[in-house]
């Protein structure tokens, strides 16, 4: 890319930065911060296929780039409209290329002035993820560049190494603790983990489920969390630690085991809001066959909150391997009358 190359001329966002000489990763950060493979991104772009995980309307994306003379990325965390089929809005994406171009020309990894860097914050399409989220991206992007962890990783570690686990936790940071849990596979991580969870205080287990919630492990780390959602269950005084378990399991929430146990909260009397609300936003794959489903949305009817029923159907319908789903539930022969005039409520709403 050189200076003199027009922004008109340039049509998605693979473009600039191949243009630009700049090296890349990519990352869905919308349900969950998992990787996306340029091929996959680039028929995106091109609206051959649409984001897969939609955010109210919304695709959120980070894009780590670097020239090769520099180990440092930069980042761009990013929020483009969608229209009604999930596909990328084009003019969105325009309109960000030319404000990055007007802004910085070829140089994307430049120094910028005070002028430039004025341009490029009035980008409407900037997005500030919440704070945990942000440290599993940085933690991610850190193990694909095979990067070294930040200070936290060591002492978060050494914690969960100790046989009785001290009361002293404060000591411990969010990042260090995304940080081990993308590193999860390496060494002897898995097993430290499962043998600390059931004793991990309140503070450190909510951070720890988040961060796992972005991560595909070991099968004894699965059975470890399965099993820890059924004892919460179980017991009245633990049911509020289901749903942080159950969303610990969100990136395998496609396997079996995950399935099985989802099955059971379903076949329960009654289920929470909590975990409907976890369910669907996060471990959506568990829902996806027509007999599941219909049972989701039964319990979620029987909360008597139209609110919360609309909102989550919208929620659904949108995530394209969902739709056709939710729709056969929508039209099946077996939904109860309740089920029935929700369904006719909402789209008399419409």
């Amino acid at each position: 890319m050189t200076d003199t190359v027009p922004a008109a001329n340039i049509a998605t966002l693979s473009e600039l930065l191949k243009l630009s000489g700049s090296q890349y990763r990519l990352y869905d950060i919308g349900r969950l911060v998992t990787k996306l493979s340029k091929e996959h991104f680039e028929k995106m772009e091109l609206n051959q296929l649409p984001y897969p995980s939609p955010v109210q309307g919304h695709a959120c994306l980070a894009i780590a780039f670097w020239q090769k003379k520099s180990s440092q990325p930069y980042l761009w965390l990013l929020k483009l409209p969608l229209d009604e089929r999930g596909l990328l809005n084009q003019g969105a994406i325009n309109h960000f290329i030319a404000i990055v171009v007007e802004a910085l020309g070829a140089d994307l990894t430049q120094k910028t002035s005070k002028k430039q860097e004025e341009i490029l914050k009035s980008n409407p399409y900037l997005y500030t993820p919440p704070q945990y989220k942000l440290a599993s991206i940085n933690s991610k992007i850190k193990v694909d560049l095979q990067q070294q962890p930040s200070e936290f990783f060591a002492p978060f570690k050494h914690y969960l190494s100790q046989e009785n686990l001290p009361d002293n936790w404060q000591h411990i940071g969010v990042q260090g603790i995304t940080d081990f849990i993308a590193r999860i596979k390496q060494d002897n991580h898995s097993e430290l983990l499962v043998k600390a969870l059931p004793h991990l205080p309140d503070e450190v287990l909510s951070p720890v489920c988040s961060a796992l919630e972005n991560e595909q492990y070991p099968l004894v780390l699965i059975d470890a969390l399965v099993a820890l959602v059924e004892k919460a269950l179980i017991k009245p005084a633990e049911t509020v630690k289901a749903a942080p378990f159950l969303r610990a399991l969100a990136a395998n929430s496609h396997h079996i085991h995950v399935k099985a146990v989802v099955a059971n909260i379903l076949t329960a009397q009654p289920v929470n809001s909590e975990l409907l609300i976890t369910l669907s936003s996060r471990c959506w794959p568990a829902l996806a066959d027509e007999k599941t489903l219909m049972c989701y949305f039964e319990h979620l009817v029987n909360l008597n909150d139209l609110a919360l029923f609309s909102s989550t159907f919208k929620d659904l319908v949108a995530i394209p391997t969902m739709k056709a789903i939710v729709f056969h539930c929508l039209r099946s022969e077996h939904r109860s009358e309740a089920l029935a005039q929700a369904i006719g409520q909402l789209f008399n709403q419409a």
